[in-house]
């Protein structure tokens, strides 16, 4: 176990982990990493299990002092880290010493990083979860962002070893222009045909409306066809709402669980971390997906993910297997004549 010192929050500094899932039908948002992506790498990296807490920095990342020696991770934007002041390799586990200070230049490329601790950030689990959801105030550390004084643990650390590196990030977090696969739906009916044309021929900026609840748009206004007030129905993070207004709003990690707007489509799972790491001012465009083709590059996605796992850990034998295995088994689900590859993981 460790500890490490707070001595400058950053712009927002949380501790995050996948989520809280099991809760939104008693009105409790599901949280966690914005992207998900970068997380769990971030913990694969120090040898931890995807699911564990982590801090999520936004924009400007936070100072820290270290006062025990610790492996970390660092993944997602680039927010320039650096410890006593020289550079750090993205993607890397690395070593650091007691009295060592992390800290981070600027935004160079995405909005958000991940850093990872061997062993995990030791505080509370609540439903299930150690994500911090702001607007309840539970989770995470106090249920609030971390500021200047703070000083936090960390677990026990698995048998991680630093020098472990992923060579370069699954996302291009400097792209000009995010595009954006989306599935039709559930209220697409809602809007014109020249709205939909709209919405996939348009280019739309991310505006300083941007936060962990959901990302304003603006662009092209989409046309509804008698209104955009619905009876309040779930919402799924990357839903896309179009309010009267015609502006559409992507709902994001801290989206309230039900709403009354209609919705034009949802970004499929596979890229939300590059809206994630959008910042005001990106441009955002969409594109026409399909049901069987979200799943398919998430499939993948999570293929590769487990790839990268195998052969950082083949390099690596001090890290326990079982953290590869994680007493997961793969079954082939068949619904409605489609079938599906799921996976199930004992806990």
């Amino acid at each position: 176990m460790g500890q490490f010192k707070v001595v400058d929050a950053g712009f927002m500094t949380t501790v995050q982990d996948l989520g809280r899932y099991g809760y939104q039908q008693y009105g409790v948002s599901v949280s966690g990493a914005m992207d998900h992506v970068a997380a769990k790498l971030a913990n694969i990296l120090v040898g931890n299990d995807e699911n564990e807490g982590l801090l999520e920095a936004t924009m400007i990342g936070p100072k820290v002092e270290f006062l025990d020696n610790a492996v970390i991770a660092i993944t997602g934007g680039d927010l320039q880290p650096a410890i006593n002041g020289k550079s750090l390799e993205l993607n890397t586990s690395i070593a650091v010493n007691k009295g060592d200070f992390l800290s981070f230049k600027g935004m160079k490329t995405g909005l958000r990083s991940y850093i990872a601790f061997a062993g995990g950030i030791d505080v509370p689990v609540v439903m299930g979860s150690k994500s911090t959801f702001l607007k309840a105030q539970i989770g995470g550390y106090e249920g609030r962002t971390l500021r200047a004084g703070d000083i936090l643990k960390t677990g026990i650390a698995p048998m991680s070893v630093s020098g472990i590196e992923i060579a370069g990030n699954f996302y291009d977090y400097g792209s000009a222009i995010v595009e954006l696969r989306v599935v039709l739906g559930p209220q697409d009916d809602a809007f014109t045909e020249n709205g939909v044309e709209t919405f996939f021929n348009s280019k739309f900026s991310v505006t300083n409306n941007c936060d962990r609840m959901g990302y304003t748009l603006t662009g092209e206004k989409i046309e509804h066809k008698d209104g955009a007030d619905i009876i309040s129905d779930g919402i799924s993070m990357g839903a896309i709402q179009v309010p009267s207004s015609g502006t559409p709003i992507i709902m994001m990690a801290d989206r309230q669980t039900t709403g009354g707007y209609t919705k034009i489509a949802n970004v499929i799972t596979a890229d939300l971390p590059k809206l994630a790491q959008a910042k005001p001012g990106d441009v955002v465009v969409f594109k026409k997906s399909t049901i069987e083709e979200a799943h398919m590059l998430l499939k993948n996605l999570e293929n590769k993910i487990d790839e990268v796992k195998k052969q950082l850990y083949a390099k690596n034998k001090n890290i326990a297997d079982e953290i590869i295995v994680n007493n997961i088994k793969s079954y082939n689900v068949r619904v409605n004549g489609k079938s599906y590859a799921v996976k199930v993981e004992e806990l």
